[in-house]
């Protein structure tokens, strides 16, 4: 058993959480990352696997480090998905939560940074677009302020 912790995030946007959070920890730790999208087609909850983990999880403690938790269905199927990996322990740090959003109860959210209202965000990690993600720190958006097809988007 590795003895290590595992830190793991989801690509992109919960990258520079997990270096912020990586530099914070005072103890040896592992970190890899796995990336997941919906499925197209508009099949409710899908999610798929893109890039998985290059590390075994087995008997090591995992810390998933999400950006925001809201539905839970993308976070509930990676939690699953780890677990079928027999980790030691498995919990999920969140920088934003909105809670209120939830279809999934039983999911490992351990530590939450901030619960935020059901509004779109932008910077440290998080985009729209693909744009906004470099910035240092988090925005709120107003999407009635965005152009036309960002506004859709959001």
């Amino acid at each position: 058993m590795d003895s290590e912790p595992l830190l793991v995030a989801p690509l992109k946007s919960s990258v520079i959480f997990l270096v912020d959070l990586c530099r914070a920890l005072s103890i040896p730790h592992g970190i890899d990352l796995i990336e997941l999208a919906d499925y197209s087609g508009g099949r409710a909850g899908g999610v798929r696997l893109l890039k998985d983990l290059d590390s075994p999880v087995a008997g090591r403690h995992v810390l998933i480090v999400e950006d925001v938790v809201d539905t839970g269905l993308t976070l509930h199927f990676l939690a699953r998905t780890l677990a079928l990996r027999n980790p030691a322990s498995l919990a999920v740090v969140a920088l934003l939560d909105r809670p209120y959003r939830r279809l999934v109860d039983d999911l490992p959210v351990r530590y939450v940074g901030f619960t935020v209202p059901d509004e779109l965000f932008a910077g440290y990690g998080l985009g729209l677009d693909e744009r906004w993600r470099a910035l240092p720190d988090l925005h709120y958006v107003v999407a009635e302020a965005l152009p036309p097809a960002a506004a859709d988007a959001a």
